[in-house]
């Protein structure tokens, strides 16, 4: 049995670390508020411009290289969003097994081919795809420190303008999906070239279906401006979806750490009072025996 010294210390570190986690689930759930804010106000949005490109879309065809498939499937470029920092339960081990079992299962060929691209966001994701050597043609660890827009359009504008100039002939974006504070979807958008005809027209009024508008200077000029913009609003969406994801699983991740240190701390007491009862009784089975010993 372990003596009274070595439990005493294990208990005064269980304490600090118990210390630690509950401070961290408290910065969590304060950066968690923010960042469903955040979230809420980006869901919206985004909806709305996916909304009005499929009404357009339904209006007249459109001419326009974001929209064309190629013939083949060959180079794709994977856009994977992590985190810069751990302690979050399954939040980024969960993700990248998702994304290499899709490329393992769907694009077997294009694996094996080496045709397969990564810009992967965030240090986690970064250290995990190129300690397995996948091909990281771009990489930005530290993204989270301060989460802008113009960063982010600014990787979407990128991958958009490798897109056009066919050096990819798909792009997806693989992210976290904020669904509660315990649980997240992971989920793999396929994003270029973009599919108007999957965009749900949401309406609670048939009628607005058939309200035959005017557009100023024409449809294409508008799709020319909403299409880049819808491609950016999906990164941005994903980000702040992932960072939701995020606060919220490394709020779970130590609430459930803190209350295993408690149990943790109530073992150890419980085991130290049974070695201090132990000593304490042999102590005194010592002295009844010196003491019988002195009398004989």
């Amino acid at each position: 049995m372990a003596n009274l010294r070595d439990i005493r210390n294990r208990i005064s570190s269980v304490n600090s670390t118990q210390q630690i986690t509950k401070a961290m689930k408290m910065v969590a759930a304060a950066k968690l508020r923010k960042a469903q804010e955040r979230m809420s106000k980006t869901r919206p949005y985004a909806a709305k411009i996916q909304n009005v490109v499929g009404r357009l879309a339904d209006s007249g065809s459109i001419s326009s290289p974001l929209v064309e498939k190629s013939e083949k499937s060959e180079n794709l470029l994977f856009i994977v969003v992590g985190s810069d920092r751990g302690l979050c339960g399954g939040f980024n081990n969960n993700l990248f097994k998702e994304v290499e079992k899709r490329l393992n299962k769907d694009f077997a060929s294009q694996l094996e081919n080496g045709t397969i691209s990564l810009v992967t966001i965030g240090k986690k994701a970064t250290a995990h795809f190129k300690k397995r050597n996948y091909d990281v043609v771009d990489s930005f660890p530290g993204f989270f420190d301060s989460i802008e827009y113009d960063p982010t359009s600014a990787i979407m504008e990128s991958a958009t303008e490798e897109f056009v100039a066919n050096t990819y002939d798909e792009v997806y974006i693989a992210f976290n999906e904020f669904r509660s504070v315990i649980a997240q979807n992971r989920k793999i958008d396929k994003v270029l070239p973009i599919d108007p005809s999957s965009f749900n027209l949401k309406s609670n009024d048939d009628s607005k279906s058939t309200i035959d508008y005017i557009y100023e200077p024409d449809s294409e000029a508008i799709l020319e401006k909403l299409l880049p913009l819808h491609l950016n609003t999906q990164l941005w969406k994903a980000i702040l979806e992932s960072n939701a994801s995020e606060q919220g699983a490394r709020m779970s991740a130590m609430d459930s750490a803190t209350e295993n240190a408690k149990e943790l701390e109530r073992d150890l007491k419980l085991k130290y009072n049974q070695a201090r009862q132990s000593a304490i009784t042999t102590e005194i089975s010592e002295i009844v025996s010196g003491a019988q010993a002195l009398s004989e």
